[in-house]
């Protein structure tokens, strides 16, 4: 068997956990430079708010029914899902995260004689330990259970658990649930589905293989195979190292002095060569970028990039930082007002194994990793941000973000303040 634990609504509910005011009324979370809603609480689906809107247009909506709003606060946001995945961890063998709000469980090997209980359990733990409120499905597959998930948030008299085994009950539920929800159908397929007749899961899973196959390859028969109960998509509790790492950013307003482009790239650079050393990487090749904002189509446009070549390799955070910086001077163009700009590695291999040069200097190279692992050890220990490199300015990022909460977790100067009466 295997679970689902899914957050509900997961960024407006960590946004709740710290305005339980909040418990019962819309919020909605805004993307970068609050553009759109990217979150929803479910009275806020209630008011017709989509995925996606543009804030601009929803703005009456909101107004009108007194929608909390929150600009995006992903430091928050990926701390209290690093807090949900201890709490998973407690409850089963491996954890597969799929994703900020989901993961997967593996219950092979549990002993529990009614998994609905357990699944029950482990959503009651989340809450009560983090706040935050998970769904637990249970089934013999990794697609049944995300399909079990679902049920748990459509039902509330499922208590946040369900598990879904029986032939009966699985033959139900799939009855019901549309083909273009399933796990690994796409639009398209759904579109090529709707030629076929097929429009729930149980027309899907009652398609021949070989028609199947044919119409969507192995892809397809995998999908195919785990509605019917066969598990055919890997457990991965080991997550494999990126192969890039890219940070960008679009700022609120356009960038025209070199010093400022410099600083925020910078900052860029700085947070993905800590994510390149916490899978034990090192980039052999870094790209830095600028664009000009595409909408505003009687300016000049521009699409400006400078490739920096690290032979040996590297994960040293002056190294990548004072590159970028470099880079940004190299391609810079006062003529363009920039609105958005980042880096990306685009060779990434292990550390561990990897043959430098001969002829690289051991003392400097040692000087430069304790330097490194201080830093490291400092932003573990007081959040990103702590220690800046001169280049980077104040370290902030130039977006809009009117309406964002504290990093009530990552910040000690942000921690939350209780007055007792």
């Amino acid at each position: 068997m295997f679970a689902l634990a899914d957050c509900n609504n997961f960024f407006a509910s960590c946004e709740r956990v710290f305005r339980p005011d909040l418990e019962g009324k819309p919020v909605i979370v805004l993307s970068n430079n609050d553009g759109c809603a990217v979150a929803r609480s479910n009275e806020a689906k209630a008011l017709g708010i989509k995925m996606g809107d543009p804030f601009f247009k929803i703005r009456d909506i909101v107004e009108k029914n007194h929608v909390a709003v929150f600009s995006s606060n992903f430091s928050l946001y990926g701390d209290m899902s690093r807090r949900v995945q201890e709490v998973l961890r407690a409850y089963a063998p491996s954890v597969e995260q799929y994703s900020i709000d989901e993961s997967f469980l593996d219950f092979r090997g549990v002993e529990a004689a009614d998994l609905a209980a357990y699944a029950r359990e482990i959503s009651h733990a989340c809450r009560k330990m983090t706040g935050i409120p998970v769904s637990v499905g249970v089934a013999p597959t990794k697609t049944l259970a995300k399909i079990a998930s679902k049920l748990c948030k459509q039902y509330p008299k499922l208590q946040g658990g369900c598990w879904m085994h029986r032939p009966q009950d699985i033959e139900k539920v799939l009855r019901r649930f549309p083909a273009g929800d399933v796990w690994g159908i796409g639009r398209r397929s759904s579109r090529k589905l709707a030629t076929m007749g097929v429009v729930t899961a149980w027309d899907y899973a009652r398609l021949p293989e070989r028609e199947v196959r044919k119409a969507f390859a192995l892809p397809g028969v995998r999908t195919w195979k785990e509605l019917n109960g066969t598990p055919c998509i890997e457990f991965e509790d080991y997550v494999e190292p990126k192969q890039s790492i890219c940070v960008s950013r679009s700022f609120s307003k356009e960038i025209r002095d070199l010093d400022e482009l410099c600083s925020q790239v910078a900052t860029f650079a700085e947070s993905a060569v800590t994510k390149l050393r916490r899978q034990r990487s090192l980039a052999l090749e870094m790209a830095a970028f600028a664009m000009t904002n595409r909408f505003h189509e009687n300016d000049p446009q521009t699409f400006a990039s400078r490739l920096t070549v690290f032979p040996d390799g590297t994960d040293d955070h002056a190294a990548v930082v004072v590159a970028a910086a470099d880079a940004v001077r190299a391609f810079f163009n006062p003529r363009f007002g920039y609105k958005r700009a980042g880096v990306v590695f685009t060779r990434i291999v292990p550390k561990e194994g990897f043959t430098r040069s001969l002829f690289r200097d051991a003392d400097a190279d040692l000087r430069d990793e304790r330097l490194s692992q201080a830093i490291d050890t400092l932003t573990a220990a007081y959040g990103p941000g702590t220690v800046l490199f001169g280049i980077q300015g104040d370290g902030r990022v130039r977006s809009a973000r009117q309406q964002q909460s504290p990093r009530y977790t990552t910040r000690w100067t942000e921690i939350p303040k209780v007055t007792v009466k």
